[in-house]
């Protein structure tokens, strides 16, 4: 197993960070928020899950080793694999998650794409041991003091979203992005985009 890859950022993609190791250079699929805090050009050190299938291997990266271990434990529930594992820890923090779970907030889950009202009720259920209890307060996401609409659009991008979808939903949270004193936060406009996305299906 590969625990971490450190080393410069070679490149960023909407959806993962090329890392040089020793000469190589490693592709690392990231959630917006690890991505929004690399580099081209600058060390960076993910803790990285490796994903094998018969036609490929594929490293995960996270900012800390808490996102990683909940990525790990959210593919322990049947119907979750690697992509929307990743796309539960766009949405939300590992801590959210584990309140959700928790809290048994079904409406939570379902803000990720590909999670159904039923699929959240049945996570739910499968979750409840596994992910143990919140440890801190709510964490809504990383303040971005610029860059919000690209790094948000991105996001979009990457969780499979069309380029129209993503500029529809970027215009209708510039007006909550525009509406705060301080820098918008990426991770609260990201629920709320993915929310407006929902409703125009």
């Amino acid at each position: 197993m590969i625990a971490f890859v450190s080393g410069t950022v070679a490149a960023l993609a909407p959806d993962a960070a090329v890392v040089e190791v020793g000469g190589v250079g490693m592709a690392v699929h990231c959630t917006p928020d690890t991505l929004s805090a690399l580099r081209v050009g600058r060390p960076a050190k993910l803790h990285t899950s490796l994903v094998v299938r018969e036609d490929s291997l594929t490293l995960y990266g996270f900012a800390d080793d808490d996102a990683r271990q909940t990525f790990e434990l959210l593919q322990t529930a049947s119907g979750v694999g690697p992509r929307l594992a990743q796309a539960m820890l766009a949405v939300h923090t590992p801590d959210a998650l584990r309140r959700a779970v928790s809290t048994g907030d079904e409406k939570s889950l379902t803000a990720v794409p590909g999670i159904g009202r039923k699929g959240a009720q049945k996570l739910l259920l499968e979750l409840k041991d596994r992910l143990g209890a919140p440890t801190g307060a709510p964490v809504v996401g990383a303040p971005v003091a610029q860059g919000w609409r690209d790094q948000l659009h991105a996001a979009l991008l990457g969780l499979g979203y069309a380029t129209r979808e993503a500029d529809e939903a970027v215009a209708a949270v510039t007006p909550q992005a525009e509406a705060g004193d301080g820098p918008p936060e990426v991770g609260r406009l990201l629920k709320a985009a993915l929310q407006s996305l929902n409703r125009a299906r």
